[in-house]
């Protein structure tokens, strides 16, 4: 018998609450993800969408990408709140610094990634989480980032740019009606990294809602992360 992978169904994965330590003295509270058995093939270290407007670790793009991808193509998914972010986890220390000091949260992720010895890392940023990794990305030993929804609200031009100037992979998913950044202006916005593969998704909007939009997301991460896994199963056990 197989059943239908959409909305909230957690696939079978080792899952692990996690604390991560910041220079700054603060811990954090967050989740590693991996598949059930074996090593995983590439890791993705997830940034959240805005906290002030809601967003946390378990923001449904976030919280689908760690049920379903460590199962489905292999991949380890590192979740976590950013300083004074709640979620059902608990609560990170600290207080919310507009993008400022979150840039030692990124670091002490990058640091459990490695003392972990968790391979291949990409950094996955949706809304808020794009302008962490457009700023502080380029500090870590990363592959690449992943945009989703990026708003570019708090990331500067020459920070943008100057990711034109890194051979790393930058992947960026435009809603065809976001709120804050359309694909006409984005490739405007990103044309200073001329590697940068954007893509514009129709129909969808800046949160992403529904199965069709989530199953897009998934494949275009996946696609960047390791495209052996596709076409991703829609059924578990997958048939």
């Amino acid at each position: 018998m197989t059943i239908e992978i959409r909305g909230p169904l957690e696939l079978p994965a080792r899952r692990e609450d996690i604390t991560l330590e910041t220079v700054d003295d603060l811990t954090l509270v967050g989740e590693l993800a991996l598949p059930e058995s074996g090593s995983p093939v590439a890791t993705l270290v997830t940034l959240h969408p805005l906290p002030t407007a809601g967003g946390f670790m378990d923001s449904h793009i976030l919280r689908k990408a760690a049920a379903r991808l460590p199962a489905l193509a292999d991949l380890a998914v590192l979740r976590f709140n950013t300083r004074g972010t709640s979620s059902p986890r608990g609560t990170s220390e600290g207080a919310f610094d507009g993008g400022s000091a979150e840039q030692f949260d990124v670091a002490a992720a990058m640091d459990f990634v490695r003392e972990r010895g968790l391979p291949r890392p990409w950094l996955v940023g949706w809304s808020f989480g794009t302008e962490l990794a457009l700023k502080y990305g380029r500090e870590h030993d990363v592959e690449g980032i992943i945009l989703l929804s990026p708003p570019l609200h708090r990331a500067t031009p020459d920070e943008v740019a100057a990711w034109g100037r890194s051979s790393r992979d930058v992947v960026i998913l435009v809603p065809e009606f976001d709120d804050y950044l359309r694909p006409a202006e984005a490739a405007e916005r990103f044309a200073s990294i001329p590697h940068a593969r954007l893509i514009a998704v129709e129909g969808a909007k800046h949160l992403w809602v529904g199965e069709n939009q989530t199953r897009r997301v998934l494949t275009e991460i996946v696609a960047a992360v390791n495209p052996a896994a596709l076409p991703l199963p829609t059924h578990w056990p997958a048939e």
